[in-house]
């Protein structure tokens, strides 16, 4: 019992310290990503951190198998590499019962990525779009930044405000873009000051204060020069855009009913997530096998090749289902089972039944005549 402690805490704890890095590396890039959507007046930068969190699922179904794979990697290397492996060998502990401990971990992880990539990560990703769709119906002033131009919120204009002062605009430049069905005359207006007011079924109204209007048609010599105290456009409709999803933000119900390749392979790939946990466990932990000249981090690259091999397989093979070139009933089962076929006969080396296997296979094969 206390061996099975020892090995799942310095496995965890291995684990814990990778998923860190790389949860602080990949928020960032999603940090600055969002940041600067915000900063050109995409959404409010108020919803800058609700973003990043409704992020926040996505990015751990994706981290987690990462994670958990090179932090056995390193906690059973350094093992080997300051010989306490060995001595729990001497002592009559296999490698196989070292594997079946780190499953435990592998399948406690693989719960909890299934859950986060199943349910949790769909969730989030409906809630960001119900957030951004929110925040697109409620543009406004909230949208607006200073020194910057920016396009109306329904899309038939540019409005550049020089100055923002207790919800009153200073200097503002708005370009009217024209209108195939009605209004083919672009316009530019310059007004001193304006706000933004939200009428009752939801549109929102631009009133300018003592400024010009340019209209005409492009390429046309005749434009009309108006010079006015108060002037008023509207710069949203009342009906709410409906952003288009994404297969990721269906339930598994809805990818069910869907029935698309599309939503086979987005099935297919959240099964994925949490089935490739204890398979890289199988993977991990005979690859970590080093002894103490080559250093704990001997058989880290070749380790990480066969990861990168195994999630770009996984890859490649989702992008075929979408493109109908797999059935979705075969589905990445098949990739599955050659991760499976590789961590069995990893472990198989060390274990005098799997010795046997890997002999009777190398039979089957044919061998070359001696000349």
């Amino acid at each position: 019992m206390i061996v099975l402690r020892y090995l799942l805490r310095e496995a965890f704890r291995a684990q814990i310290a990778v998923l860190a890095v790389l949860v602080t590396i990949f928020i960032s890039q999603q940090f600055v990503r969002i940041l600067a959507d915000a900063a050109e007046g995409q959404f409010p930068g108020k919803l800058v951190v609700t973003l990043l969190a409704l992020n926040l699922p996505e990015l751990l179904s994706l981290i987690l198998p990462l994670s958990l794979f090179l932090g056995v990697m390193m906690a059973h290397g350094r093992m080997y590499a300051e010989s306490e492996m060995t001595v729990l060998h001497a002592v009559g502990i296999s490698e196989w019962y070292v594997t079946r401990v780190t499953l435990v971990l592998g399948f406690i992880m693989a719960a909890i990525a299934g859950v986060t990539a199943i349910y949790v990560a769909p969730w989030a990703q409906e809630k960001e779009y119900q957030v951004l769709e929110k925040a697109e119906s409620e543009a406004g002033l909230a949208a607006l930044v200073q020194g910057r131009f920016q396009r109306a919120a329904n899309g038939k204009g540019v409005i550049y405000v020089e100055g923002l002062s207790k919800g009153n605009l200073e200097k503002v430049f708005v370009a009217q873009l024209p209108r195939e069905d009605s209004d083919p005359q672009t316009a530019l207006v310059l007004a001193d000051g304006g706000r933004i007011v939200e009428a009752a079924d939801g549109s929102q109204r631009l009133q300018l204060t003592d400024g010009t209007r340019v209209a005409g048609v492009i390429n046309s010599k005749e434009f009309n020069q108006l010079e006015f105290g108060a002037y008023e456009m509207e710069i949203k409709s009342q009906e709410a855009s409906y952003k288009r999803r994404k297969m990721s933000a269906y339930s598994m119900t809805q990818l069910m009913e869907e029935g698309s390749p599309d939503a086979w392979a987005e099935i297919h790939w959240r099964l994925a997530v949490p089935i490739a946990l204890p398979l890289l466990i199988l993977i991990a932990v005979p690859m970590s096998r080093v002894n103490v000249r080559q250093g704990k981090f001997a058989k880290l690259m070749p380790a990480i090749l066969i990861y990168l091999g195994y999630f770009g397989l996984l890859m490649a093979g989702r992008k075929a289902i979408e493109n109908e070139a797999l059935p979705p009933q075969l589905g990445l089962w098949w990739i599955h089972i050659m991760a499976l076929i590789i961590g069995l006969l990893l472990i198989g080396r060390s274990r005098p039944s799997g010795l046997k296997v890997i002999a009777y296979l190398r039979s089957l094969l044919p061998r070359r005549r001696a000349k």
